[in-house]
């Protein structure tokens, strides 16, 4: 019976290379959007005629009824969820004097408690079953900071926070929950910066070209998988050296 995994954020961009990495897995996916309805059901549309199971589900991950509901449609398609992937995410750049209530809210309630709601959703049937994975999706920023990123890098370094603690948690009860660090990843969050920001920060990049979004799923995916099993409560940063 296959497993199913819930990825948040994933019409585009590591989310969406992440939900196909897991349907190519065994998984049968959830993906969730709150926009690109188009991109969700044209990404589970390809997934389902290749002969994988895919959904998708509308939801604002910072609202907590919209995520139990989605929950528990999953669960009414799929079974009880196995996986969740926290990769919903907003950013942004702003100088600290600058940012307003309405920023800093809408970061933390997405970033954040957009990740809360999706873990207390599902928690107590992993709990009940003493079976279950979560993969937290953060940033090298989460860990080190940014220039004009001030509200996007505390979002990011609370949910590494709640990574360490819920492992500790959860962990008697036989649940792992780990955290990816991306470093600069081409995706549309990052190409807003233009193209001369981008190959300079490719030159930056030890390894010398900016993350895929594949290279982000395999970390996640890799983390999900039985060969981490004794892997919890850690923070696998995939940057190119960006950070060391």
């Amino acid at each position: 019976m296959n497993k199913t995994a819930l990825i948040t954020g994933s019409s585009r961009g590591i989310g969406r290379a992440t939900a196909i990495k897991l349907a190519q897995s065994g998984y049968n996916v959830c993906i969730n959007y709150i926009e690109r309805d188009d991109l969700a059901n044209a990404l589970a549309k390809d997934l389902c005629e290749k002969g994988f199971n895919a959904m998708t589900f509308q939801a604002d991950v910072s609202d907590k009824a919209g995520v139990g509901a989605m929950v528990k449609e999953v669960e009414n398609k799929f079974g009880i969820i196995d996986l969740i992937v926290n990769n919903a995410g907003v950013a942004g750049m702003a100088l600290f004097q600058d940012v307003t209530d309405e920023m800093w809210e809408r970061y933390f309630n997405v970033n954040l408690n957009g990740a809360r709601n999706t873990i207390q959703a599902v928690l107590p049937d992993m709990i009940k079953r003493k079976k279950g994975v979560i993969v937290n999706v953060s940033s090298i920023w989460g860990m080190h900071g940014a220039s004009c990123e001030v509200t996007y890098c505390c979002t990011k370094h609370a949910l590494i926070g709640l990574t360490r603690a819920l492992a500790k948690e959860v962990a008697p009860s036989g649940i792992r929950v780990n955290c990816v660090a991306p470093g600069v990843i081409n995706t549309d969050m990052v190409q807003v910066l233009g193209q001369e920001v981008l190959d300079e920060l490719a030159k930056e990049t030890p390894i010398g070209r900016l993350g895929t979004p594949e290279d982000i799923a395999n970390a996640i995916c890799f983390l999900a998988s039985d060969e981490a099993s004794f892997i919890t409560g850690q923070v696998l940063v995939s940057d190119g050296g960006f950070i060391n």
